[in-house]
């Protein structure tokens, strides 16, 4: 049985990798995939790559290209989610702020330095018109760390998944204010490139049963209520959720590619950009 580790937040989005890792569509291919969830998200998955806790990560496209270019040892295999992000903007419930333009230089509480939450952060303000050199930072390892952070106020506001922090909006925990969907697909799969090397087929082969199980994830019968269930979601929201998003079973194209990096380089996240074949593997 060949082992490889894979990693990824603990979000709807990943339930196709849960349920063909359970039916053991794998281990018949004499793989055995070893999951991980990272609460902490992009950040803690490209650290995770570096230090080979993880052979394959699902990853924010944003955060895994800056990583690439500063130096981690992955390639992009395939786009995983076309649709885009939606980032739910959420202060604390007793917060003084209701509106976004009263965040302008206030503090952003971020799971870590490349992270998806600190990445949007930028965007974000360059979509308010705010001097990006202006943004302060407060880091908080993940959801649990943002509840603590923005009740207690060393935090202003909170960049999440919108659909992931909706129970905390729901019970008050925070008050959502904005959204801000990202301008590009949102998650992709990255694999270090010591693996690509060694274990390709294998690869080949995980990527061939997840494309099966993303194509026909959707017309699972009642996978909107097994979703809902096994990630405590309200069935409306997921129900909105799934009719926003759409998996992929392709590479993430070139011209997309040059889009983030320019916009990465615009907001000073990156200080050169990559060609495709230095980002992207094909299989």
């Amino acid at each position: 049985m060949n082992t490889i580790k894979i990693g990824g937040v603990p979000e709807h989005f990943n339930l196709p990798w849960h349920l063909s890792i359970e039916d053991n569509s794998y281990s018949k291919k004499n793989i055995d995939l070893e999951w991980t969830s990272y609460p902490g998200g992009t950040g803690a998955m490209c650290e995770a790559l570096r230090n080979k806790d993880i052979d394959i990560a699902i990853i924010l496209s944003e955060g895994i290209i800056k990583d690439i270019i500063a130096g981690n040892p992955s390639k992009i295999v395939q786009t995983y989610i076309q649709t885009p992000l939606i980032w739910g903007i959420h202060v604390g419930a007793h917060s003084k702020y209701t509106n976004l333009s009263e965040l302008k230089n206030t503090k952003a509480a971020i799971s870590r330095y490349g992270s998806g939450s600190h990445l949007m952060a930028y965007v974000n303000a360059e979509n308010q018109g705010w001097k990006t050199s202006d943004l302060q930072f407060e880091v908080i390892k993940n959801l649990e760390g943002a509840v603590e952070a923005l009740t207690k106020g060393s935090a202003d506001y909170f960049m999440w998944e919108h659909f992931t922090t909706k129970p905390l909006v729901d019970n008050g925990t925070f008050r959502r204010i904005a959204d801000c969907p990202t301008p590009w697909p949102c998650f992709v799969i990255a694999v270090r490139e010591e693996i690509l090397t060694s274990k390709k087929e294998e690869i080949k082969t995980i990527l061939d049963i997840i494309n099966t199980t993303t194509t026909d994830f959707k017309h699972i019968p009642s996978i909107d209520k097994t979703l809902a269930l096994r990630y405590d979601q309200k069935l409306e929201d997921i129900q909105k959720w799934l009719q926003i998003t759409e998996w992929s079973q392709s590479n993430i194209k070139s011209d997309t590619l040059l889009k983030i990096q320019n916009h990465l380089l615009s907001l000073g996240i990156i200080d050169k950009k990559y060609t495709p074949e230095e980002l992207l593997y094909s299989i």
